[in-house]
């Protein structure tokens, strides 16, 4: 399973996100897009958003820390994790 995070330092929302996945104990890359732009246009390709965070789990889009959240409270986010593993 590959878990990967775009980022910002100074995002409220990353931290949340993070925090999820750290609670669920998995591994996760994380990209900082605040002084790389060549990151942050391959964020915005890969997702057709330009906010942080945007999380993938392998190939699948996730999304933002709400979508993150709103997996997790709808119980969709630890198969999804599992099946990823």
């Amino acid at each position: 399973m590959s878990i990967t995070i775009y980022t910002t330092p100074i995002c409220p929302y990353c931290y949340r996100a993070k925090a999820l996945l750290d609670e669920k104990g998995v591994a996760y890359t994380e990209i900082d897009v605040m002084m790389n732009p060549a990151k942050r246009q391959e964020m915005m390709a890969r997702s057709g958003r330009r906010t942080v965070p945007q999380i993938f789990i392998d190939d699948y889009h996730v999304g933002g820390c709400d979508d993150l959240y709103r997996l997790d409270r709808e119980g969709r986010l630890d198969p999804l994790l599992r099946r990823s593993a």
